[in-house]
């Protein structure tokens, strides 16, 4: 018997949605201004800003593991509260600290705060989001990282040059509470049970820190995440060696009206036909992408670069996680942790190493051979997952009554 279409829109899955957006708005929003501020109000030099990204993904890592346990031991509402309220504080505390250790401090308990708050947002999600429609409605989910990274860095910069730093620090204060308001208002689905094991340990075993089955597909995710570190953090210094400065400014627009075309078909074919007949394309279309990106002398080509890169990296991110959350359904906390710590590692140690290449070779050599790196991660990708059996998909679960 044909199954009626369960709906993806719903209340609770908006609510997911925005406080993920409004989460990852200030992350971006910060991410680009916070080692301006360091530099031209704090007076610290190049390599100590450095430190508040590294400290606020250090905090990130090492407390997803903890979320992913706590998620399933305590719940997914409460740590929602925990986390929000976390991330909203230490936005708060931005406001009257002024001193470079005290940003420091400050940048710690919000890495603390984001890394919690976007596991148990991830885990929500997977909740929310019907069986038979993971792949599309996971996909769409991920638009709000795709979304907050195109609209932060553009919003933090014009707030500091046409105001003040202050200014930026109230309007992430205030983003900070939409997601908190936005996060008190999810709701469980009604035939969802929440199987929690209370009487399981509040801090993991170390051989219980990272769910096992979660790690292959994770690793895979970390590779190419080390070469997508230089595109998030060095595309617009390239684009200005290159003579490409306007052009750059719309690198990341053309990325997410990619995304948002692309969106509604990727995520309904992974569920139609499989992850891989998704995923492997997504990741040779990355890295043409790449490529392209390391021959770009003009803004057509720049643009195409992140057209293709869009469409290839910005589609395998969701369906990798979509992966790990069908691996183990009934610990969705734990898998997303799982998966989002290792890809962490990947761009922290990215962004620091292709920094360091990039000064020795230059950035149109570093795309360049990242982009073999990427092509590479299709046999890793088969290696480590993609001659395992698929879970079944949404054809065969439609109509197998």
């Amino acid at each position: 018997m044909l199954k009626a279409k369960q709906p993806l829109w719903t209340k609770s899955f908006l609510s997911v949605w925005f406080s993920n957006f409004f989460v990852f708005l200030v992350f971006y929003l910060m991410f680009v201004t916070l080692p301006i501020y360091t530099i031209d109000v704090l007076e610290v030099d190049e390599g100590q800003s450095g430190l508040i990204i590294t400290v606020f993904l250090l905090a990130a890592i090492l407390i997803r593991p903890l979320a992913g346990q706590w998620i399933d031991t305590i719940g997914r509402k409460p740590i929602v509260i925990i986390s929000l309220s976390l991330f909203l504080i230490s936005a708060i505390f931005y406001l009257f600290v002024n001193s470079f250790v005290l940003i420091l401090i400050v940048r710690f308990l919000q890495g603390m705060g984001f890394g919690m708050a976007t596991t148990v947002l991830g885990a929500l999600a997977a909740d929310v989001v019907p069986d038979q429609r993971k792949g599309e409605g996971m996909g769409y989910f991920a638009m709000s990282m795709n979304f907050a990274m195109v609209l932060g860095p553009f919003l933090g910069l014009t707030i500091i040059h046409s105001f003040s730093f202050f200014s930026m620090f109230m309007i992430c204060a205030l983003f900070g509470a939409v997601a908190f308001t936005s996060g008190l208002m999810i709701r469980i689905p009604a035939n969802f049970t929440e199987k929690l094991n209370p009487t399981q340990s509040f801090l993991p075993r170390m051989n219980g820190l990272l769910e096992k089955s979660i790690v292959p597909i994770a690793l895979t995710g970390a590779v190419m995440a080390l070469a997508y570190s230089g595109v998030l953090s060095f595309v617009s210094v390239y684009a200005k060696e290159q003579g490409l400065e306007a052009a750059a400014s719309y690198f990341f627009v053309v990325y997410a009206v990619v995304l948002l075309i692309s969106r509604p078909f990727t995520g309904k074919w992974f569920d139609h036909y499989g992850e891989n007949i998704v995923v492997i394309p997504s990741i040779i279309l990355f890295g043409i992408g790449m490529l392209v990106l390391s021959f770009a002398n003009s803004a057509p080509l720049l643009l195409t670069a992140g057209g293709l890169i869009g469409l290839g990296w910005g589609t395998i991110v969701p369906s990798f996680q979509t992966i790990a959350l069908k691996k183990v359904p009934n610990r969705a906390g734990s898998a997303t942790a799982t998966f989002f710590t290792i890809f962490d590692i990947g761009i922290g140690i990215g962004s620091y190493v292709v920094g360091a290449i990039a000064t020795g070779i230059g950035f149109s050599s570093l795309y360049f051979n990242s982009s073999f790196i990427i092509f590479a991660a299709v046999f890793i990708y088969v290696a480590l997952h993609g001659r395992k059996k698929s879970p079944r998909t949404y054809l065969e679960t439609k109509y197998s009554n």
